[in-house]
């Protein structure tokens, strides 16, 4: 499948006539528990030739492409994912946090030493504890429940617990924050849903498991206490961004589909554009 997808990824590069900067796996295959028939789910930041940014018109700053019931790959344009950045989108976090890497570039090292300064305490709380509430509230009320959702609520109440302890972004893999945040009397239990988490179709019912349900609720109560009261402020800079940016464009001077320089009044105006920003940042 590794080369499925990374075959697809050139194949998008040259349809759409983007540069993809980087290329991740998200979801359950990401986060360490998937089930032998999980979906690929492929994220990816890309980047288009700068004249592309110069017009006045909208355009669409998304490329959504499901492959098929296996593969579905998405991504969003450099200009979306560095304001979803400034504003401290976790799901741009968990991207960047991905151990499953499909495409690289230069771009992830200029870019990681920049993303702590982004993060939101507040924000990630507040994601993460409407995550764990709403797939509690519509999958684990039941009697007999699907076994993967025990841990879309696990989860996300673990990063909580993780943020409001450390005060930084939680890690991608759920066995680190299992090993750090998770009672150990629950540990087994967990354990053996995990056991069945992963060596089971997605759609496997089980019945309740009563001790899990009872920490969820417990847990669930608690959070919301502790996040109405956390005042953590978080200012986020829109220099190291709009460096960032302008950068990547000027890297990006070669379009993808037939080799040739841009046009050279478009990338003038990008140069004078970060001067002018470089001069603003000193």
């Amino acid at each position: 499948m590794r080369e499925l997808i990374i075959q697809k990824l050139k194949e998008i590069e040259q349809t759409e006539n983007i540069r993809i900067l980087h290329a991740v796996e998200s979801g359950s295959r990401a986060w360490g528990f998937p089930s032998p028939d999980s979906d690929y789910d492929v994220r990816f930041i890309y980047v288009r030739p700068p004249e592309f940014y110069l017009k006045l018109e909208k355009t669409r700053d998304v490329i959504e492409l499901p492959i098929n019931d296996m593969l579905d790959i998405n991504g969003w344009d450099l200009n979306k994912a560095l304001r979803l950045l400034h504003s401290s989108n976790p799901t741009l976090f968990e991207w960047m946090s991905s151990p499953v890497i499909y495409h690289q570039t230069e771009f992830i090292d200029q870019l990681q030493p920049i993303m702590d300064q982004y993060f939101s305490c507040k924000s990630g709380l507040y994601h993460y504890l409407s995550m764990a509430e709403g797939n509690y509230r519509d999958y684990l009320k039941g009697d007999i429940v699907r076994a993967k959702k025990y841990f879309y609520v696990l989860r996300p109440i673990l990063a909580c617990k993780w943020i409001l302890r450390t005060h930084t972004k939680p890690p991608m893999l759920f066995s680190e924050l299992a090993d750090a945040e998770l009672d150990a009397a629950l540990k087994p239990a967990v354990n053996r849903l995990l056991d069945i988490k992963m060596n089971t179709p997605e759609v496997k019912e089980i019945p309740r498991v009563c001790e899990i349900n009872d920490y969820l609720d417990q847990s669930i109560e608690k959070l919301r206490n502790e996040i109405a009261t956390f005042n953590v402020e978080h200012r986020a800079d829109w220099a190291p961004l709009n460096q960032l940016f302008l950068q990547t464009l000027l890297d990006s001077t070669t379009p993808i589909s037939d080799g040739e320089r841009i046009d050279l009044a478009a990338e003038s105006v990008l140069r004078r554009y970060r001067a002018a920003f470089e001069e603003l940042a000193k």
